[in-house]
């Protein structure tokens, strides 16, 4: 995984070894650790690896993001587990939002239900059965000083 990029649509292939491990958290960690270091546009971003095994780093731009089943969802997901709309990511003045859009089975924030809640570095949001990673890549100037947050805070 040399190139990440910033298109919203961006597939990178992951090794199938690292798909098929029964260590998952620690190869969830290292693929975030890579999206990281690849990433030279700070902002902030949805990373997720979907089932054929291709890590997805969607950058959360606008002022709402939909998640869910329907055709109309800007991070969709073909899978019954998740609602037609089963999330919203809103862009506060204190930072983005994961809300709960009356889904049936539930978002998660780092293996809590919630009906909303700020969003920070790290985060693990569940939804259905995909686990969607927020990360909020640093402004770098010489070094890493303050988050795409704290940098605009729009």
């Amino acid at each position: 995984m040399e190139a990440w990029t910033t298109d919203p649509t961006a597939k990178v292939r992951v090794p199938s070894e690292e798909t098929s491990s029964p260590a998952m958290q620690t190869s969830d960690q290292d693929w975030i650790a890579e999206l990281r270091e690849g990433i030279d546009v700070p902002g902030q971003y949805l990373a997720y690896r979907g089932s054929d095994g291709n890590v997805v780093a969607f950058s959360l731009e606008r002022e709402w993001t939909r998640i869910g089943r329907s055709l109309a969802a800007d991070v969709r997901f073909d899978d019954p587990t998740v609602s037609r709309r089963h999330a919203l990511i809103v862009r506060q003045p204190d930072g983005l939002r994961v809300v709960d859009d009356r889904s049936l089975n539930g978002v998660f924030v780092n293996g809590e239900r919630v009906e909303w809640s700020t969003l920070a570095d790290g985060d693990e949001i569940v939804i259905g059965r995909h686990h969607l990673h927020f990360c909020d890549i640093a402004v770098a100037s010489g070094l890493r000083l303050a988050s795409a947050a704290e940098a605009n805070p729009a």
